[in-house]
């Protein structure tokens, strides 16, 4: 089971929903950076279940241990190794799942892959869950990053069918990116955002489920970083990013909105800009040329599908019978994951980021 990533900067990931307990590896982080454990730990507050009615109701103090790499809140070289206890399970709720795949889960091919022995309960290695130890890992890489001069911050880009106010691609300010993790619910738009807590609330009360979108960006980030073909940006962000379960589409700058323009729109032309720095009066690339920053800001979105546990009977198969079936869902699940998962987003881009930064750098 490949839990890893990362070529100078190496994460894994380890743990189930419901084990004992969940965690991460971190190899490759230099000595002597001093860590701001008030800001990690905010951080991975605004991942946290139980906040609110919106988010699932199981409540995890998400108190990192940390075991290794770290003395007095300072990486000493050493492998960082930090576990997060889960003390918040109802395993009984998954006691009929291991012969019944749910809709919208990894249980079945999973079920294939394994022989059977995979751990079903709160979704076991694929779980949501995981992405805390992420965040942990993530957290620390964009302290080293922030340290660069490198920001990133991403907020709620979807709901369904409204739609939040987009970052503006070409000029994005640092303040504005901190200042929305500030909120709650991190939208640019208040009122966009109260129509999309009313299309939560309208699948809660259902016994359903809404998927959405987050945009992220990124500012600082000096030009020529990256690798050509196989190690870009792209590649590196998206390849992180789909480790976060519910992930299913990422777009990088205009995205797929290309596919219908002409060369003329969707050039981005360039000019220096009062202080000598070479700008594009526009950004479709997204930050990105060839898999190497250009310098401008980078802006990706993406895709988050519903949460798949809902409390609608759904039509599955019993496999010890091999008959079709039907299947209640009982346990706690959000209505929608996409405002936890904001964080989780930026935590990813982090840990890509970072890795290509300090290969960069090591050449």
């Amino acid at each position: 089971m490949s839990s890893s990533f990362g070529n100078r900067i190496k994460v894994q990931i380890f743990g189930q929903s419901h084990s004992k307990a969940i965690g991460v590896v971190i190899d490759g982080i230099p000595a002597g950076f001093e860590i701001d454990m008030d800001k990690l730990l905010g951080f991975m507050e605004r991942r946290a279940p139980g906040r609110n009615i919106y988010s699932t109701q199981r409540r995890e103090k998400d108190m990192p241990e940390i075991l290794s790499g770290i003395v007095d809140n300072v990486t000493v070289g050493a492998p960082i190794c930090a576990v997060i206890h889960n003390t918040d399970t109802r395993s009984k709720d998954y006691d009929n799942l291991r012969d019944m795949p749910r809709p919208g889960h990894a249980d079945y091919p999973a079920y294939v892959k394994y022989q059977g022995a995979n751990d079903i309960r709160g979704g076991g290695h694929f779980s949501g869950r995981l992405t805390a130890p992420l965040c942990f890992a993530g957290n620390i890489c964009m302290q080293m990053l922030e340290k660069q001069g490198i920001t990133i911050g991403a907020h709620i880009a979807r709901i369904q069918d409204v739609t939040d106010k987009p970052f503006d691609p070409v000029s994005i300010g640092r303040e504005e990116l901190e200042s929305i993790k500030e909120k709650e619910f991190p939208v640019l738009d208040d009122e966009k955002g109260a129509i999309m807590r009313e299309r939560i609330e309208s699948a809660r009360m259902s016994l359903d489920s809404v998927g959405g979108a987050i945009e992220c960006a990124v500012v600082g980030l000096p030009a020529g970083i990256g690798e050509p073909i196989f190690d870009g940006i792209e590649n590196n962000i998206a390849k992180v990013t789909f480790g976060i379960p519910a992930v299913k589409g990422i777009e990088f700058g205009a995205g797929f909105m290309v596919a219908g323009m002409k060369g003329s729109e969707n050039n981005d032309e360039f000019y220096y800009d009062d202080e000598g720095r070479i700008k594009t009066y526009t950004n479709n690339h997204g930050g990105i040329l060839g898999g190497i920053s250009s310098g401008m800001p980078i802006i990706y979105r993406v895709a988050i599908k519903p949460t798949s546990s809902i409390a609608k009977q759904q039509r599955t198969v019993s496999i010890s019978k091999k008959e079709n079936t039907m299947l209640e869902i009982k346990g706690r699940h959000d209505p929608c994951i996409v405002p936890r998962a904001v964080p989780v987003v930026e935590a990813a881009c982090a840990i890509a980021l970072l890795d290509l930064l300090i290969y960069e750098r090591a050449e």
